[in-house]
Protein backbone atom coordinates (compact mmCIF):
# COMPACT_ATOMS: atom_id res chain seq x y z
CA UNK A 1 0.00 0.00 0.00
CA UNK A 2 2.79 2.28 0.33
CA UNK A 3 3.69 2.17 -2.80
CA UNK A 4 0.07 4.66 -3.36
CA UNK A 5 1.16 6.91 -0.54
CA UNK A 6 -1.43 4.46 2.00
CA UNK A 7 -0.08 3.77 5.48
CA UNK A 8 -2.47 1.85 7.45
CA UNK A 9 -2.17 2.33 10.76
CA UNK A 10 -1.89 -1.23 12.00
CA UNK A 11 1.28 -3.12 13.89
CA UNK A 12 2.02 -6.47 12.55
CA UNK A 13 1.74 -8.90 15.46
CA UNK A 14 3.79 -9.04 17.83
CA UNK A 15 5.87 -12.55 18.82
CA UNK A 16 4.07 -12.69 21.93
CA UNK A 17 1.04 -13.28 19.55
CA UNK A 18 2.77 -15.80 17.19
CA UNK A 19 3.96 -17.52 20.72
CA UNK A 20 0.41 -17.41 22.15
CA UNK A 21 -0.65 -19.30 18.38
CA UNK A 22 1.69 -22.13 18.76
CA UNK A 23 1.32 -22.84 21.84
CA UNK A 24 -0.01 -26.10 23.02
CA UNK A 25 -3.51 -26.31 24.34
CA UNK A 26 -3.37 -28.86 26.94
CA UNK A 27 -6.21 -31.72 26.42
CA UNK A 28 -9.63 -31.96 29.28
CA UNK A 29 -9.46 -35.12 31.05
CA UNK A 30 -12.90 -35.68 32.31
CA UNK A 31 -14.27 -36.40 35.50
CA UNK A 32 -15.89 -40.54 35.77
CA UNK A 33 -18.41 -41.44 38.22
CA UNK A 34 -16.82 -45.09 38.05
CA UNK A 35 -13.92 -46.90 36.40
CA UNK A 36 -15.81 -49.96 35.92
CA UNK A 37 -16.46 -50.26 32.52
CA UNK A 38 -19.86 -50.00 30.68
CA UNK A 39 -19.94 -52.51 27.72
CA UNK A 40 -23.27 -52.10 26.00
CA UNK A 41 -23.96 -54.75 23.21
CA UNK A 42 -23.76 -53.52 19.41
CA UNK A 43 -27.31 -53.87 17.77
CA UNK A 44 -27.26 -56.07 13.82
CA UNK A 45 -27.52 -54.02 10.84
CA UNK A 46 -28.59 -54.53 7.76
CA UNK A 47 -26.03 -55.66 4.91
CA UNK A 48 -26.29 -52.32 3.49
CA UNK A 49 -26.01 -50.53 6.77
CA UNK A 50 -23.24 -52.69 7.50
CA UNK A 51 -21.40 -52.69 4.25
CA UNK A 52 -21.89 -48.23 4.70
CA UNK A 53 -20.52 -48.65 8.48
CA UNK A 54 -17.13 -50.48 7.18
CA UNK A 55 -16.83 -47.59 4.88
CA UNK A 56 -17.34 -44.78 7.12
CA UNK A 57 -15.07 -46.69 9.60
CA UNK A 58 -12.13 -47.24 7.09
CA UNK A 59 -12.30 -43.59 6.41
CA UNK A 60 -12.25 -42.13 10.31
CA UNK A 61 -9.10 -44.75 10.72
CA UNK A 62 -7.57 -42.79 7.13
CA UNK A 63 -7.96 -39.70 9.41
CA UNK A 64 -6.55 -40.60 12.24
CA UNK A 65 -9.51 -40.34 14.29
CA UNK A 66 -9.72 -43.30 15.56
CA UNK A 67 -7.58 -46.82 16.24
CA UNK A 68 -7.75 -50.01 16.89
CA UNK A 69 -8.41 -51.08 20.55
CA UNK A 70 -8.96 -53.74 22.97
CA UNK A 71 -11.27 -51.66 25.34
CA UNK A 72 -13.06 -53.39 27.69
CA UNK A 73 -15.80 -50.24 27.21
CA UNK A 74 -18.42 -50.43 24.09
CA UNK A 75 -21.24 -48.36 23.05
CA UNK A 76 -23.37 -49.39 20.00
CA UNK A 77 -22.95 -47.36 16.81
CA UNK A 78 -25.21 -47.14 13.95
CA UNK A 79 -25.16 -44.94 10.60
CA UNK A 80 -27.70 -42.43 8.95
CA UNK A 81 -28.18 -40.98 5.73
CA UNK A 82 -28.21 -37.18 5.35
CA UNK A 83 -31.03 -35.43 4.39
CA UNK A 84 -31.17 -35.42 0.29
CA UNK A 85 -28.25 -36.63 -0.49
CA UNK A 86 -26.07 -39.83 -1.18
CA UNK A 87 -23.71 -39.58 1.78
CA UNK A 88 -24.05 -41.48 5.48
CA UNK A 89 -23.19 -39.85 8.78
CA UNK A 90 -21.35 -42.33 11.73
CA UNK A 91 -22.87 -41.50 14.64
CA UNK A 92 -22.76 -43.78 18.44
CA UNK A 93 -25.36 -44.29 20.96
CA UNK A 94 -23.09 -43.00 24.18
CA UNK A 95 -26.59 -42.74 26.35
CA UNK A 96 -24.75 -45.11 29.09
CA UNK A 97 -21.57 -43.65 28.29
CA UNK A 98 -22.91 -40.35 29.64
CA UNK A 99 -24.12 -41.06 32.42
CA UNK A 100 -20.67 -41.56 34.10
CA UNK A 101 -19.21 -38.74 32.56
CA UNK A 102 -19.31 -35.95 34.90
CA UNK A 103 -21.07 -32.67 34.18
CA UNK A 104 -19.01 -29.56 33.17
CA UNK A 105 -20.62 -25.80 33.69
CA UNK A 106 -21.43 -24.13 30.78
CA UNK A 107 -19.15 -21.49 29.54
CA UNK A 108 -21.55 -19.81 26.97
CA UNK A 109 -25.31 -19.54 28.22
CA UNK A 110 -25.97 -18.40 24.70
CA UNK A 111 -25.34 -17.18 21.85
CA UNK A 112 -24.09 -13.71 21.03
CA UNK A 113 -27.18 -11.36 19.67
CA UNK A 114 -25.36 -9.99 16.44
CA UNK A 115 -27.75 -6.97 17.08
CA UNK A 116 -24.84 -5.68 19.05
CA UNK A 117 -23.05 -5.55 15.73
CA UNK A 118 -22.19 -1.28 14.79
CA UNK A 119 -24.12 -0.70 11.83
CA UNK A 120 -21.85 -0.26 9.11
CA UNK A 121 -19.27 -2.29 10.26
CA UNK A 122 -17.65 -4.31 7.79
CA UNK A 123 -18.37 -8.47 9.01
CA UNK A 124 -16.94 -11.78 7.59
CA UNK A 125 -18.09 -14.96 9.08
CA UNK A 126 -16.31 -18.60 9.40
CA UNK A 127 -17.68 -21.86 9.79
CA UNK A 128 -15.36 -24.60 11.08
CA UNK A 129 -15.80 -27.96 9.40
CA UNK A 130 -16.10 -31.15 11.54
CA UNK A 131 -14.53 -29.29 14.69
CA UNK A 132 -15.02 -31.68 17.22
CA UNK A 133 -12.94 -34.24 15.25
CA UNK A 134 -10.35 -31.75 15.54
CA UNK A 135 -10.02 -31.83 19.33
CA UNK A 136 -8.47 -34.57 20.82
CA UNK A 137 -9.66 -37.12 23.86
CA UNK A 138 -7.17 -37.51 26.84
CA UNK A 139 -5.41 -40.51 26.18
CA UNK A 140 -7.01 -42.12 29.41
CA UNK A 141 -10.39 -41.32 28.45
CA UNK A 142 -10.00 -42.31 24.54
CA UNK A 143 -10.10 -46.39 25.60
CA UNK A 144 -13.92 -45.94 26.83
CA UNK A 145 -15.50 -44.61 23.37
CA UNK A 146 -15.15 -48.46 22.18
CA UNK A 147 -17.03 -49.58 19.37
CA UNK A 148 -17.77 -52.53 17.72
CA UNK A 149 -18.40 -53.42 13.70
CA UNK A 150 -20.59 -56.96 13.81
CA UNK A 151 -20.20 -59.35 11.27
CA UNK A 152 -22.99 -60.94 9.41
CA UNK A 153 -23.83 -64.32 11.36
CA UNK A 154 -20.66 -63.93 13.41
CA UNK A 155 -18.84 -65.35 10.73
CA UNK A 156 -15.10 -63.53 11.90
CA UNK A 157 -14.08 -61.74 15.02
CA UNK A 158 -15.08 -58.24 14.81
CA UNK A 159 -13.13 -55.45 14.61
CA UNK A 160 -12.96 -53.20 17.46
CA UNK A 161 -11.64 -49.10 17.80
CA UNK A 162 -12.12 -46.37 19.80
CA UNK A 163 -12.00 -42.32 19.30
CA UNK A 164 -9.21 -40.88 19.49
CA UNK A 165 -10.76 -37.55 18.94
CA UNK A 166 -14.40 -35.94 20.47
CA UNK A 167 -17.09 -38.35 19.34
CA UNK A 168 -20.35 -36.62 18.39
CA UNK A 169 -22.63 -37.04 20.88
CA UNK A 170 -20.41 -36.88 24.11
CA UNK A 171 -22.63 -34.90 26.14
CA UNK A 172 -19.45 -32.56 27.34
CA UNK A 173 -18.28 -31.95 24.14
CA UNK A 174 -19.83 -28.31 23.19
CA UNK A 175 -17.63 -27.30 26.68
CA UNK A 176 -14.77 -28.53 25.51
CA UNK A 177 -15.36 -27.42 22.11
CA UNK A 178 -15.69 -23.86 23.26
CA UNK A 179 -13.12 -23.76 25.47
CA UNK A 180 -10.79 -24.88 22.93
CA UNK A 181 -11.69 -22.60 20.15
CA UNK A 182 -11.81 -19.34 22.97
CA UNK A 183 -8.22 -20.04 24.05
CA UNK A 184 -7.53 -19.70 20.01
CA UNK A 185 -9.08 -16.93 19.57
CA UNK A 186 -8.08 -15.03 22.87
CA UNK A 187 -4.47 -14.02 21.36
CA UNK A 188 -6.91 -12.52 18.32
CA UNK A 189 -8.67 -10.41 20.19
CA UNK A 190 -5.35 -9.00 21.72
CA UNK A 191 -3.83 -8.15 18.89
CA UNK A 192 -7.50 -6.96 16.98
CA UNK A 193 -8.69 -4.90 19.94
CA UNK A 194 -10.56 -2.73 17.50
CA UNK A 195 -12.49 -5.28 16.02
CA UNK A 196 -15.25 -7.49 17.35
CA UNK A 197 -14.86 -11.10 17.89
CA UNK A 198 -18.03 -13.26 18.08
CA UNK A 199 -17.74 -16.92 18.80
CA UNK A 200 -20.10 -19.41 19.40
CA UNK A 201 -19.84 -23.46 18.57
CA UNK A 202 -18.49 -23.26 15.16
CA UNK A 203 -19.18 -20.04 13.59
CA UNK A 204 -16.48 -17.19 14.63
CA UNK A 205 -17.72 -14.00 13.32
CA UNK A 206 -15.32 -10.76 12.84
CA UNK A 207 -16.68 -6.93 12.75
CA UNK A 208 -14.75 -3.98 12.40
CA UNK A 209 -15.25 -0.27 11.36
CA UNK A 210 -12.87 -0.61 8.49
CA UNK A 211 -11.71 -2.71 5.77
CA UNK A 212 -8.46 -2.96 6.69
CA UNK A 213 -9.00 -3.28 10.53
CA UNK A 214 -12.00 -6.29 9.30
CA UNK A 215 -8.75 -7.54 6.45
CA UNK A 216 -6.56 -7.27 9.42
CA UNK A 217 -8.43 -9.42 12.32
CA UNK A 218 -9.44 -11.97 9.69
CA UNK A 219 -5.80 -12.65 8.86
CA UNK A 220 -4.94 -13.22 12.08
CA UNK A 221 -8.61 -15.25 13.13
CA UNK A 222 -7.75 -17.76 10.12
CA UNK A 223 -3.64 -17.76 11.18
CA UNK A 224 -4.97 -19.65 14.50
CA UNK A 225 -7.66 -21.63 13.11
CA UNK A 226 -5.90 -23.28 10.44
CA UNK A 227 -3.66 -24.35 12.91
CA UNK A 228 -5.98 -26.49 14.64
CA UNK A 229 -9.03 -27.36 12.20
CA UNK A 230 -9.78 -27.44 8.48
CA UNK A 231 -11.08 -24.13 7.11
CA UNK A 232 -12.91 -24.34 3.38
CA UNK A 233 -12.65 -20.79 1.55
CA UNK A 234 -16.26 -21.17 -0.03
CA UNK A 235 -17.31 -21.41 4.26
CA UNK A 236 -16.03 -17.72 4.16
CA UNK A 237 -18.43 -15.00 3.92
CA UNK A 238 -17.45 -11.55 3.38
CA UNK A 239 -20.08 -9.92 1.25
CA UNK A 240 -23.57 -9.25 2.78
CA UNK A 241 -25.89 -10.52 3.82
CA UNK A 242 -23.72 -12.47 5.82
CA UNK A 243 -25.63 -15.80 6.99
CA UNK A 244 -25.05 -16.28 10.91
CA UNK A 245 -26.80 -19.10 13.61
CA UNK A 246 -30.07 -18.79 11.43
CA UNK A 247 -30.19 -15.04 10.93
CA UNK A 248 -29.47 -12.90 7.86
CA UNK A 249 -27.16 -9.80 8.96
CA UNK A 250 -27.09 -7.12 6.54
CA UNK A 251 -25.47 -3.42 6.58
CA UNK A 252 -28.32 -2.01 9.31
CA UNK A 253 -30.96 -4.62 9.67
CA UNK A 254 -31.23 -8.29 11.28
CA UNK A 255 -33.77 -10.86 9.51
CA UNK A 256 -34.22 -14.51 9.67
CA UNK A 257 -33.13 -17.03 7.44
CA UNK A 258 -35.92 -18.80 6.49
CA UNK A 259 -36.77 -21.27 9.29
CA UNK A 260 -39.22 -24.24 9.01
CA UNK A 261 -41.89 -24.40 11.76
CA UNK A 262 -43.52 -27.76 12.14
CA UNK A 263 -47.09 -27.84 11.76
CA UNK A 264 -48.01 -30.81 12.21
CA UNK A 265 -48.38 -31.59 15.79
CA UNK A 266 -48.90 -35.05 17.14
CA UNK A 267 -47.19 -35.17 20.52
CA UNK A 268 -46.62 -33.04 23.54
CA UNK A 269 -42.82 -33.67 22.41
CA UNK A 270 -44.17 -31.69 18.89
CA UNK A 271 -45.28 -29.03 21.20
CA UNK A 272 -42.04 -28.55 22.91
CA UNK A 273 -40.22 -28.56 19.92
CA UNK A 274 -42.01 -25.91 18.26
CA UNK A 275 -42.64 -23.78 21.56
CA UNK A 276 -38.66 -24.02 21.87
CA UNK A 277 -38.21 -22.75 18.32
CA UNK A 278 -40.69 -20.01 19.06
CA UNK A 279 -39.05 -18.70 22.00
CA UNK A 280 -35.58 -18.77 20.06
CA UNK A 281 -36.70 -16.22 17.21
CA UNK A 282 -39.10 -14.16 19.69
CA UNK A 283 -36.42 -11.67 21.27
CA UNK A 284 -36.11 -10.41 17.36
CA UNK A 285 -39.44 -10.72 15.68
CA UNK A 286 -41.40 -9.72 19.24
CA UNK A 287 -44.46 -12.22 18.75
CA UNK A 288 -46.74 -10.81 21.89
CA UNK A 289 -47.58 -13.41 24.80
CA UNK A 290 -50.97 -13.18 24.10
CA UNK A 291 -50.74 -13.78 20.38
CA UNK A 292 -48.48 -17.27 21.50
CA UNK A 293 -50.88 -18.26 24.28
CA UNK A 294 -53.26 -20.66 22.57
CA UNK A 295 -49.81 -22.98 21.22
CA UNK A 296 -48.14 -22.54 24.77
CA UNK A 297 -51.21 -23.98 26.47
CA UNK A 298 -50.62 -27.21 24.89
CA UNK A 299 -47.90 -27.84 26.91
CA UNK A 300 -50.57 -28.23 29.55
CA UNK A 301 -51.81 -31.15 30.80
CA UNK A 302 -49.70 -34.79 31.19
CA UNK A 303 -45.93 -35.13 31.29
CA UNK A 304 -45.14 -37.90 29.13
CA UNK A 305 -43.63 -36.79 25.76
CA UNK A 306 -45.43 -39.42 23.79
CA UNK A 307 -49.11 -37.72 25.10
CA UNK A 308 -51.04 -36.98 21.99
CA UNK A 309 -51.64 -33.21 21.40
CA UNK A 310 -52.99 -31.44 18.12
CA UNK A 311 -53.46 -27.79 17.27
CA UNK A 312 -56.55 -25.95 17.82
CA UNK A 313 -58.04 -23.28 15.57
CA UNK A 314 -56.88 -21.00 17.41
CA UNK A 315 -53.37 -22.21 17.56
CA UNK A 316 -53.57 -22.57 13.82
CA UNK A 317 -54.14 -19.08 13.82
CA UNK A 318 -51.41 -18.29 16.15
CA UNK A 319 -48.83 -20.27 13.93
CA UNK A 320 -49.70 -17.78 10.91
CA UNK A 321 -49.70 -14.89 13.07
CA UNK A 322 -45.79 -15.87 13.42
CA UNK A 323 -44.95 -17.12 10.23
CA UNK A 324 -46.32 -13.27 8.86
CA UNK A 325 -43.88 -11.89 11.39
CA UNK A 326 -41.34 -14.03 10.40
CA UNK A 327 -41.55 -12.93 7.04
CA UNK A 328 -42.10 -9.40 7.29
CA UNK A 329 -40.42 -8.01 10.88
CA UNK A 330 -37.11 -7.30 11.40
CA UNK A 331 -34.57 -6.43 14.36
CA UNK A 332 -31.36 -3.38 14.01
CA UNK A 333 -27.83 -3.23 14.45
CA UNK A 334 -27.35 -0.84 17.01
CA UNK A 335 -25.78 2.70 16.94
CA UNK A 336 -22.52 2.86 19.05
CA UNK A 337 -23.49 6.80 19.39
CA UNK A 338 -27.01 6.43 20.98
CA UNK A 339 -28.09 5.32 24.06
CA UNK A 340 -30.43 2.50 24.85
CA UNK A 341 -34.09 3.21 26.01
CA UNK A 342 -36.89 0.84 27.00
CA UNK A 343 -40.33 1.02 26.65
CA UNK A 344 -43.21 -1.24 28.63
CA UNK A 345 -46.31 -2.44 25.80
CA UNK A 346 -48.47 -4.65 25.42
CA UNK A 347 -51.88 -5.84 27.81
CA UNK A 348 -52.48 -7.41 31.08
CA UNK A 349 -51.79 -9.38 32.33
CA UNK A 350 -48.93 -10.31 29.15
CA UNK A 351 -46.80 -7.07 29.21
CA UNK A 352 -44.02 -7.05 26.82
CA UNK A 353 -41.24 -4.68 26.53
CA UNK A 354 -38.72 -3.09 23.56
CA UNK A 355 -35.17 -2.43 24.17
CA UNK A 356 -34.84 0.68 21.34
CA UNK A 357 -32.38 3.16 20.31
CA UNK A 358 -34.11 6.28 18.97
CA UNK A 359 -32.18 8.59 16.14
CA UNK A 360 -33.27 12.39 16.46
CA UNK A 361 -33.95 12.80 12.62
CA UNK A 362 -32.51 16.55 11.35
CA UNK A 363 -36.20 17.87 9.81
CA UNK A 364 -34.84 17.11 5.87
CA UNK A 365 -34.39 12.72 7.29
CA UNK A 366 -38.14 12.97 9.03
CA UNK A 367 -39.94 10.80 6.84
CA UNK A 368 -37.78 9.29 4.67
CA UNK A 369 -35.61 7.38 7.61
CA UNK A 370 -37.37 5.47 10.30
CA UNK A 371 -35.75 6.83 13.84
CA UNK A 372 -36.37 3.62 15.74
CA UNK A 373 -33.73 1.08 16.16
CA UNK A 374 -35.31 -2.56 17.82
CA UNK A 375 -32.82 -3.62 19.26
CA UNK A 376 -34.27 -7.14 21.32
CA UNK A 377 -38.52 -7.62 22.62
CA UNK A 378 -38.84 -8.54 26.29
CA UNK A 379 -41.48 -10.52 27.57
CA UNK A 380 -42.52 -11.75 31.24
CA UNK A 381 -43.37 -15.55 31.45
CA UNK A 382 -46.42 -17.02 30.01
CA UNK A 383 -47.16 -18.67 33.17
CA UNK A 384 -48.26 -16.34 36.32
CA UNK A 385 -48.40 -16.83 39.72
CA UNK A 386 -51.51 -18.12 41.48
CA UNK A 387 -51.15 -15.57 43.88
CA UNK A 388 -52.81 -12.00 43.59
CA UNK A 389 -50.50 -9.97 41.04
CA UNK A 390 -50.66 -5.98 41.02
CA UNK A 391 -50.27 -4.42 37.58
CA UNK A 392 -46.98 -2.56 39.00
CA UNK A 393 -45.77 -5.89 39.72
CA UNK A 394 -45.91 -6.90 36.31
CA UNK A 395 -44.26 -3.63 35.23
CA UNK A 396 -41.85 -4.19 37.95
CA UNK A 397 -40.46 -7.69 36.71
CA UNK A 398 -40.86 -6.47 32.99
CA UNK A 399 -38.04 -3.58 33.99
CA UNK A 400 -36.12 -5.73 35.93
CA UNK A 401 -35.41 -8.40 33.27
CA UNK A 402 -34.83 -5.66 30.56
CA UNK A 403 -32.05 -3.96 32.99
CA UNK A 404 -30.20 -7.26 33.62
CA UNK A 405 -30.69 -7.86 29.75
CA UNK A 406 -28.85 -4.53 28.93
CA UNK A 407 -26.18 -4.81 31.27
CA UNK A 408 -25.50 -8.41 29.36
CA UNK A 409 -25.88 -7.14 26.18
CA UNK A 410 -23.88 -3.85 26.27
CA UNK A 411 -22.59 -3.84 30.31
CA UNK A 412 -24.39 -0.91 30.95
CA UNK A 413 -28.31 1.01 31.71
CA UNK A 414 -30.68 2.45 29.99
CA UNK A 415 -30.94 6.41 29.29
CA UNK A 416 -34.48 6.26 29.61
CA UNK A 417 -37.29 4.05 30.56
CA UNK A 418 -41.28 4.37 29.14
CA UNK A 419 -43.59 3.81 31.87
CA UNK A 420 -46.59 4.71 30.56
CA UNK A 421 -48.67 6.43 33.70
CA UNK A 422 -52.68 7.31 32.46
CA UNK A 423 -54.05 10.48 34.39
CA UNK A 424 -58.24 11.05 33.47
CA UNK A 425 -57.61 14.89 33.95
CA UNK A 426 -54.44 17.34 34.63
CA UNK A 427 -50.34 16.05 34.41
CA UNK A 428 -48.45 13.80 36.07
CA UNK A 429 -46.20 15.66 38.76
CA UNK A 430 -42.77 14.51 39.89
CA UNK A 431 -44.16 14.15 43.65
CA UNK A 432 -47.01 11.97 42.44
CA UNK A 433 -44.43 9.79 40.28
CA UNK A 434 -42.25 9.57 43.50
CA UNK A 435 -45.31 8.89 45.39
CA UNK A 436 -45.78 5.87 42.91
CA UNK A 437 -42.36 4.82 43.73
CA UNK A 438 -42.36 5.02 47.25
CA UNK A 439 -45.44 2.91 47.97
CA UNK A 440 -44.40 -0.09 45.62
CA UNK A 441 -41.87 -2.04 46.46
CA UNK A 442 -41.38 -4.49 43.51
CA UNK A 443 -40.86 -0.81 41.73
CA UNK A 444 -38.35 0.06 44.38
CA UNK A 445 -36.06 -2.98 43.69
CA UNK A 446 -37.12 -2.94 39.85
CA UNK A 447 -35.54 0.82 39.57
CA UNK A 448 -32.79 0.32 42.73
CA UNK A 449 -29.88 2.51 41.36
CA UNK A 450 -31.11 3.48 38.12
CA UNK A 451 -30.14 6.94 37.35
CA UNK A 452 -31.54 7.72 33.79
CA UNK A 453 -35.17 9.33 33.62
CA UNK A 454 -38.78 8.33 33.33
CA UNK A 455 -40.90 9.23 31.49
CA UNK A 456 -44.46 8.35 31.33
CA UNK A 457 -45.26 8.70 27.43
CA UNK A 458 -44.61 6.24 24.47
CA UNK A 459 -41.92 7.56 21.32
CA UNK A 460 -44.57 8.55 18.27
CA UNK A 461 -43.94 5.37 16.47
CA UNK A 462 -46.37 3.05 14.70
CA UNK A 463 -45.56 0.19 16.54
CA UNK A 464 -45.56 1.56 20.03
CA UNK A 465 -49.31 2.52 18.45
CA UNK A 466 -50.55 -0.97 16.79
CA UNK A 467 -51.84 -2.42 20.02
CA UNK A 468 -54.39 -1.40 23.35
CA UNK A 469 -52.13 1.19 24.90
CA UNK A 470 -51.12 -0.09 28.39
CA UNK A 471 -51.18 2.53 31.06
CA UNK A 472 -50.36 1.88 34.74
CA UNK A 473 -53.20 3.84 36.67
CA UNK A 474 -52.43 5.81 39.89
CA UNK A 475 -55.45 6.07 41.00
CA UNK A 476 -56.89 3.54 43.92
CA UNK A 477 -60.04 3.19 45.48
CA UNK A 478 -58.18 3.02 48.55
CA UNK A 479 -57.96 5.63 51.70
CA UNK A 480 -54.74 5.54 53.66
CA UNK A 481 -56.38 7.51 56.00
CA UNK A 482 -59.99 6.82 58.21
CA UNK A 483 -63.11 8.34 56.04
CA UNK A 484 -66.01 10.10 57.57
CA UNK A 485 -68.11 6.75 56.81
CA UNK A 486 -69.59 3.43 57.93
CA UNK A 487 -67.23 1.62 60.03
CA UNK A 488 -67.50 -2.45 59.47
CA UNK A 489 -65.34 -4.94 61.30
CA UNK A 490 -64.82 -8.68 60.05
CA UNK A 491 -63.84 -11.96 61.98
CA UNK A 492 -63.76 -15.64 61.79
CA UNK A 493 -63.35 -18.53 63.95
CA UNK A 494 -61.38 -21.73 63.19
CA UNK A 495 -63.45 -23.91 65.65
CA UNK A 496 -67.30 -22.99 64.81
CA UNK A 497 -66.66 -21.62 60.93
CA UNK A 498 -68.52 -18.78 61.82
CA UNK A 499 -68.06 -15.60 59.43
CA UNK A 500 -68.90 -12.68 61.12
CA UNK A 501 -69.17 -8.99 59.93
CA UNK A 502 -70.96 -6.40 61.94
CA UNK A 503 -71.12 -2.82 62.03
CA UNK A 504 -72.95 0.11 63.55
CA UNK A 505 -76.56 1.39 61.49
CA UNK A 506 -76.30 4.73 61.65
CA UNK A 507 -80.05 5.79 61.28
CA UNK A 508 -81.02 3.36 64.76
CA UNK A 509 -77.39 3.87 66.01
CA UNK A 510 -77.82 -0.25 66.71
CA UNK A 511 -75.08 -2.87 65.75
CA UNK A 512 -75.99 -5.33 63.47
CA UNK A 513 -74.43 -8.90 62.13
CA UNK A 514 -73.95 -10.83 59.78
CA UNK A 515 -72.91 -14.45 60.03
CA UNK A 516 -72.87 -17.30 58.01
CA UNK A 517 -70.93 -20.49 57.96
CA UNK A 518 -68.07 -21.01 56.25
CA UNK A 519 -65.86 -23.95 55.31
CA UNK A 520 -62.13 -23.81 55.57
CA UNK A 521 -59.48 -21.84 57.65
CA UNK A 522 -60.18 -18.86 59.78
CA UNK A 523 -58.70 -17.12 56.96
CA UNK A 524 -60.38 -18.06 54.33
CA UNK A 525 -63.78 -17.63 56.55
CA UNK A 526 -62.78 -13.51 57.26
CA UNK A 527 -62.45 -13.32 53.21
CA UNK A 528 -65.76 -14.36 52.97
CA UNK A 529 -67.19 -11.70 55.21
CA UNK A 530 -65.24 -9.40 53.66
CA UNK A 531 -66.27 -10.20 50.08
CA UNK A 532 -70.33 -10.10 51.81
CA UNK A 533 -69.22 -6.42 53.03
CA UNK A 534 -68.51 -5.47 49.66
CA UNK A 535 -71.50 -6.94 47.85
CA UNK A 536 -73.89 -5.05 50.47
CA UNK A 537 -72.56 -1.85 51.20
CA UNK A 538 -71.63 0.00 47.63
CA UNK A 539 -70.75 3.53 49.58
CA UNK A 540 -67.68 3.89 50.92
CA UNK A 541 -66.90 2.11 54.39
CA UNK A 542 -64.16 1.62 56.68
CA UNK A 543 -63.11 -1.85 57.08
CA UNK A 544 -61.47 -2.89 60.16
CA UNK A 545 -60.04 -6.89 59.79
CA UNK A 546 -58.59 -9.34 62.30
CA UNK A 547 -56.12 -11.39 60.12
CA UNK A 548 -52.78 -9.75 58.74
CA UNK A 549 -53.66 -12.22 56.19
CA UNK A 550 -57.00 -10.84 54.96
CA UNK A 551 -55.66 -7.33 55.18
CA UNK A 552 -52.32 -8.02 52.83
CA UNK A 553 -55.25 -9.59 50.51
CA UNK A 554 -57.70 -6.93 50.26
CA UNK A 555 -55.02 -4.42 49.67
CA UNK A 556 -53.60 -6.09 47.30
CA UNK A 557 -56.93 -6.85 45.37
CA UNK A 558 -57.70 -3.31 43.42
CA UNK A 559 -56.42 -3.72 39.86
CA UNK A 560 -55.08 -7.16 41.27
CA UNK A 561 -54.87 -9.53 38.55
CA UNK A 562 -55.81 -13.10 39.17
Amino acid sequence: MAQWGVTIDIPDPSQDFWAAVAEERPIHKLNWKTDTPVWVEQWPLSKQKLKVLEELVEEQLAKGHIVETTSPWNSPVFVIQKPGKDKWRLLQDLRQINNVIEDMGSLQPGMPPPTMLPQNWKLAVIDIKDYFFHIHLHLDDAPRFAFSVPTINQDAPRKRYHWRVLPQGLKVSPVICQWYVASLLSPVRVAAEKAIIHHYMDDVLACAPTDDVLSHALDLTVSVLVAGFELQEEKVQKMPPWRYLGLEIGKWTIMLQKLEIKAKIETLADVHQLCGALNWVRPWLGPATKDLAPLFNLLKGGEELSSPRELTPEARDALGKVQHLMSTWQAHRCDPDLPFKFVIMGNLPHLHGIIFQWKNNTKKDQGREDPLLIIEWVFVSHHRSKRMTCPQELVAELIWKARVRIRELAGCDFECIHIPIGLRLGQITKVMLEHLLQEDEALQFALDSFTGQISIHRPAHKIFNQDDKFTLSLKSVQSRKPLEALTIFTDASGRSHKSVMTWKDPQTQQWEADVAEVEGSPQVAELAAVVRAFKRFPEPFNLVMDSAYVVGVVSRADQAIL
